[in-house]
């Protein structure tokens, strides 16, 4: 159905887009809610699941319903499947 309505597949099924600029910033569209922020970890709420962002130094440049923009030193970025 994507490919004939000419849609990004993220749109239709409701995906979190993440783009990641080096280690110094993380940009993440499509989650569900801030769940935790910490200066060393970030937690979302996904549709399904939830993404963790480990680091240091983190600030919240930008926090909009379902867009968020990380800067900071990011060491790990995972998806946990709970």
């Amino acid at each position: 159905m994507t490919s004939k309505m000419e849609l990004p597949a993220d749109i239709m099924m409701d995906l979190p887009r993440v783009t990641m600029v080096g280690n110094l910033h993380i940009y993440i569209e499509n989650h569900k809610g801030l769940l935790v922020f910490k200066d060393n970890e970030l937690r979302l709420l996904l549709k399904q699941g939830q993404l963790l962002i480990k680091g240091k130094s983190f600030v919240l440049k930008t926090i909009l319903p379902e867009e968020i923009l990380l800067e900071g030193y990011i060491e790990e970025v995972l998806y946990l499947n709970e």
